[in-house]
């Protein structure tokens, strides 16, 4: 994989992380945000472990992009509202990391900033 490539991956897991643990991750908070908060960071570093065994294999990085997708759609599915909301745009940039559309990806992560907005309100 192109180091490019690494870097956007890398980069989405990592504001993933940072996202939900700023938006859910303050004691105090309830009880949904911070379950959320620990599957987000779960999913995340199951992803960021899957980049290392893949360094090499662009479709590997895909096929754990979208696996991490469909995790974070599951775990949307047990809330509603924003909560729900904001975990299903997480896993819709996490389905736009595709092999031969970096540029699609990275407009994706341009939205982490909303999501994270989102998810505050939510968990707020």
């Amino acid at each position: 994989m192109t180091p490019p490539r690494r870097r956007l991956a890398v980069a989405v897991a990592t504001l993933s992380i940072a996202a939900f643990t700023t938006a859910c991750g303050a004691i105090g908070q309830a009880v949904d945000c911070t379950q959320v908060s620990q599957e987000i960071t779960k999913i995340t570093n199951e992803y960021s472990s899957s980049l290392s065994s893949a360094a090499t294999d662009p479709k590997a990085i895909e096929k754990a992009s979208q696996d991490a997708s469909e995790k974070l759609k599951t775990l949307a599915s047990k809330y509603d509202g924003d909560l729900a909301g904001a975990v299903n745009d997480m896993a819709d940039v996490f389905a736009s990391i595709k092999v031969d559309d970096m540029a699609g990806a990275t407009e994706a992560m341009g939205k982490l900033p909303e999501i994270q907005a989102k998810a505050v309100a939510a968990c707020g």
